[in-house]
């Protein structure tokens, strides 16, 4: 009994300090997606090749991790994904533009098969992605058939700015939940215990 007693704060001291870990870490990746976003817009044919190299550093450096915690195929594809980006991104204007006319409406299309998949509310939000990728593959397609490629890239551009700036939100949601179970305060221990032996494996107060 003293040992269940004595034990019961651990998962409450290590929960605590995993979320004081990982907040700072999900708040500063939401506020660097949101100052992608805004970069990428007010830096006109500059912000295709920031938005495309910065979401392909990202994804390499999220690719890594993924490798670390032993999920091969999938870290290695987001490495070598992410990689191909930051080198277009660098040597390519224009092949930039055409890597982002393709790939919003087909990341778009990605996501609303995976939300799908999922089922339940996630089900919902898939089907509305999915209308969404709809109208911008459409928007993009008329705006390259009228306008060109040079205005359908600019387009592709604004969208997929918009897309990371909402991919901003739940990681500023979850950190903000986060830095609230870190600062939470600790729990009361229990009565007539001191904190000095029970580390010992009790404090030696008999208990029935």
């Amino acid at each position: 009994m003293a040992n269940a007693t004595t034990a019961a704060p651990a998962p409450l001291r290590t929960e605590r300090e995993t979320a004081r870990r990982a907040w700072p870490l999900r708040a500063a990746l939401g506020a660097g997606l949101v100052v992608l976003a805004v970069v990428a817009v007010v830096t006109g044919d500059l912000g295709a090749r920031l938005l495309l190299g910065g979401l392909g550093l990202l994804a390499a450096v999220r690719g890594a991790g993924l490798l670390r915690a032993g999920a091969v195929p999938p870290g290695a594809a987001s490495v070598a994904g992410g990689l191909a980006a930051v080198a277009v991104a660098v040597t390519s204007a224009p092949v930039t533009g055409w890597v982002l006319l393709a790939g919003v409406p087909l990341t778009l299309l990605a996501g609303a098969g995976v939300a799908l998949a999922r089922g339940g509310a996630a089900r919902r939000a898939g089907a509305a992605l999915l209308v969404w990728t709809a109208l911008v593959g459409a928007l993009l397609a008329g705006t390259l058939a009228v306008q060109g490629a040079d205005r359908a890239a600019a387009v592709a551009t604004v969208v997929a700015a918009l897309a990371t700036g909402l991919a901003a939100v739940p990681l500023l949601v979850a950190a903000a939940g986060l830095r609230a179970v870190a600062s939470a305060p600790e729990p009361p221990r229990a009565a007539g215990c001191a904190g000095c032996a029970c580390s010992g494996g009790g404090c030696g107060i008999p208990r029935d």
